[in-house]
C-alpha cells in the first residue's frame, strides 16, 4: 500500500476483534518505528506496550479510578479549551462518532459510558503508552507525535488498526504503578491497537479534513 492509500484509509478504530498480534510481528513493527525522525536525533521515546492479563488489570484499575470519582492528573499540561474553528472541529468529530453509535446529544449517560471505553482500550488486545522524560517538554512532545504517526502508518500498512488517545495520559498513576515507570518518566498519551471489528457502529464514524487552502500558504517571493 502506498503512502496516499495509507493516509486515506486510516481512521480511528474504537472496537477491536479479540485477536492478538504475534510477538514476532510486534517486534518487526517497533523495529521499523525506531527509524522515526526526532530533533537532534535525541529519540526521546520510552514507550510501554501492554497486552494480555496486564492490559486487563490496568483497565480494571482505570475503571475503579473513574468510579471513585478521580479527577485527571496528567504528567503534562492538558489544560486546553479549544476556541473558534478548533472547537467547531472538536464538536464535529464528537457528533460524527456519537451519531454513528446512535447516541443522542442529550443522552449524557451514554456519552459518558462511551467516553469510559477509552480506559477499557475499546477491547483492543494491545495498547501502547507513549512516554518520555518529563524535562523534555514541548520539543519532546513534538518528537513523540512524529513517532506515533510513523508507528500508526506502519501498522496500517500491515492491516492493523489503532486509535490515538489523549485520554490515556490523563490518569498516569495507575499506569506508573502497574508498569513500574520511574517518576522522572511522564506518560504523554496512548494508543489502543489490534484488528478492527468492521461491524461495530463506532467504526463507521469518519471525520472530514479542511481544504488545503485553509491550512497552507505557498510563498515564493
Amino acid at each position: 500500500m502506498d503512502i496516499q492509500q495509507l493516509l486515506q484509509n486510516r481512521h480511528s478504530v474504537r472496537a477491536f476483534l479479540p485477536k492478538s498480534i504475534p510477538t514476532e510481528e510486534l517486534q518487526e513493527i517497533f523495529n521499523l518505528a525506531q527509524s522515526s525522525v526526532s530533533n537532534c536525533n535525541v529519540q526521546p521515546w520510552q514507550n510501554y506496550v501492554v497486552s494480555g492479563n496486564a492490559l486487563k488489570k490496568l483497565s480494571e484499575n482505570f475503571i475503579q479510578q473513574l468510579m471513585n470519582g478521580a479527577q485527571p492528573n496528567p504528567d503534562f499540561d492538558w489544560a486546553i479549551n479549544y476556541q473558534g474553528v478548533h472547537r467547531e472541529r472538536q464538536f464535529g468529530a464528537a457528533n460524527a462518532l456519537y451519531s454513528a453509535m446512535g447516541i443522542e446529544r442529550d443522552d449524557k449517560k451514554s456519552r459518558q459510558m462511551a467516553m469510559a471505553r477509552n480506559w477499557q482500550f475499546f477491547d483492543a488486545p494491545h495498547a501502547i503508552f507513549f512516554c518520555m522524560e518529563k524535562y523534555l517538554g514541548i520539543m519532546g512532545a513534538v518528537d513523540m507525535g512524529i513517532y506515533a504517526q510513523t508507528l500508526s502508518l506502519i501498522m496500517q500498512d500491515r492491516g492493523i488498526s489503532n486509535c490515538m488517545q489523549g485520554a490515556l495520559g490523563q490518569f498516569p498513576e495507575p499506569i506508573r504503578k502497574s508498569l513500574n515507570i520511574p517518576d522522572e518518566i511522564g506518560v504523554l498519551f496512548g494508543m489502543s491497537f489490534g484488528y478492527e471489528d468492521t461491524k461495530a457502529n463506532a467504526n463507521q464514524s469518519r471525520t472530514n479534513r479542511e481544504d488545503t487552502s485553509q491550512a497552507i500558504q505557498f510563498i515564493s517571493d
